[in-house]
């Protein structure tokens, strides 16, 4: 005969299974029976990203929105820097807080200045070669390492607004008869006398130091070797400016550009958007300028549609190096930071940047919403920069000037010498003043 229970020992049995209950319910939390939870958990990682390509801070923030969507166990937070400030500062009082970002995005020759604080990507370097063009990975190494991924090139140059120059010429422009220092000027004084301003002289220190006065140091040889033994010779006093053949047809050149351009009368104003905007709608034929302008020029209204690109002629011999090549480089490289960032979030980095230069999003953010171009093959976005198209061009015909010594330069080499050529550009000093403050500049680096 079964034994009836009483209230009391029910009550003890409910209360029991209620124990037991919520005894499994605790260890089913703590052991992770509910694994995907908790491995997501494990996986989450914060990554930072240092852009010093400030007209683009929008596009990366969208970007990284667009791949936390993708890999929802990836935060990428932006650590912008304004349009020419102090870039460089703020990289460096990251890493003395000891916070470095995850990822840069830095000149080179800034990387290379820090290069013991990023990751070696040599374990990379063959995935890359096979993802870029010919030349690119080789372009972007420093001192033999490669520790930048190249995400973008750029090329410069005298660009002409095509409309402009057919009217003044009363025919169809061919870009390849301008070879010589002659030739240009037989094409500015047509220009003129069609009552248009031949060419935009843009006045700031960047532009005259880094762009124009730079190519001093690329043209002395198709090595960046050779070039790099060439400013060794102007730190220490072996090589001299004054009876460079390739410094000085180049300051001829400038001479010739300083006659003509549109802003002799306040040639120092140096206003970027207003000099991009005025040569797009047609108020100069000719601009010194690179590809990177199409940021200003592509959204405007009422501009131009056909735009091309010549180099820098400098000198009557069309056979001399340089009179037929544009400047090209990789002007910004992404490093992985290695002195503060943990081993996943270096992981993570690789291969945030692979997505962003193979992917169709991140292409299309490079390519249509920059407006730069991708030294990569396998482009699968058309952009809409009419000028990076012809540089392009230039590209793959090999008509490019390697201008990859800058990357060993002094951080300061731009400003300074910059500086000394705003002075030349209104007729403070002449050309053997400028010589003596460049190679003044330079001695003053000697053993640095």
């Amino acid at each position: 005969m079964k034994k009836k229970l009483t209230p009391f020992v029910c009550l003890l049995l409910v209360l029991s299974m209620l124990l037991t209950a919520c005894s499994q319910g605790k260890q089913t939390g703590a052991t992770g029976e509910n694994p995907d939870a908790t491995e997501a958990a494990s996986k989450d990682v914060k990554l930072t990203f240092f852009n010093t390509s400030a007209e683009v801070n929008a596009v990366f923030e969208n970007l990284f929105k667009k791949y936390h969507e993708l890999h929802p166990e990836v935060t990428i937070e932006l650590i912008p820097t304004p349009i020419g400030g102090a870039q460089l500062e703020k990289f460096q009082s990251l890493l003395a807080s000891g916070n470095p970002a995850t990822i840069a995005n830095l000149d080179p020759g800034t990387i290379l200045q820090y290069k013991d604080k990023f990751l070696d990507l040599d374990a990379e370097k063959s995935k890359y070669e096979e993802l870029t063009k010919p030349g690119a990975v080789e372009g972007a190494l420093l001192d033999g390492k490669f520790l930048g991924i190249p995400w973008t090139a750029q090329g410069y140059g005298l660009l002409y607004n095509k409309r402009v120059v057919e009217e003044a010429i009363g025919g169809t422009f061919d870009p390849q008869t301008i070879k010589t220092r002659n030739d240009l000027e037989s094409l500015f004084q047509k220009i003129e006398a069609a009552g248009k301003a031949p060419v935009m002289l843009h006045g700031a220190d960047w532009s005259l130091g880094a762009h124009y006065l730079g190519l001093t140091y690329s043209l002395q040889s198709n090595s960046v070797d050779e070039n790099r033994k060439f400013v060794e010779g102007l730190k220490d006093g072996t090589a001299s400016l004054a009876d460079n053949a390739p410094f000085n047809g180049l300051m001829d050149t400038f001479d010739l550009l300083k006659k003509y351009n549109a802003r002799s009368k306040d040639p120092l104003v140096a206003d970027y958007n207003k000099d991009s905007a005025d040569f797009a709608k047609g108020d100069a034929a000719f601009y010194f300028m690179g590809d990177w302008t199409w940021a200003v020029i592509g959204t405007l209204e009422g501009r131009d549609d056909e735009f091309g690109i010549i180099p820098v002629p400098i000198s009557n011999n069309p056979e001399d190096f340089g009179n037929t090549q544009i400047a090209y480089s990789e002007p910004k490289l992404l490093a992985i930071d290695n002195s503060g960032s943990t081993e996943a979030q270096q992981t993570a980095a690789k291969a945030f940047i692979e997505w962003l230069v193979t992917s169709e999003e991140g292409q299309n953010a490079i390519v249509s919403q920059m407006g730069l171009s991708l030294p990569y093959k396998d482009v699968k976005v058309k952009g809409t920069n009419i000028i990076a198209d012809a540089v392009t061009q230039y590209v793959d015909q090999s008509k490019v000037l390697n201008i990859g010594v800058i990357n060993y330069l002094p951080q300061d080499y731009w400003a300074k010498t910059g500086s000394s050529m705003q002075k030349y550009l209104v007729d403070v000093i002449d050309r053997k003043g400028l010589i003596d403050e460049v190679q003044a500049y330079w001695a003053s680096q000697a053993g640095k």
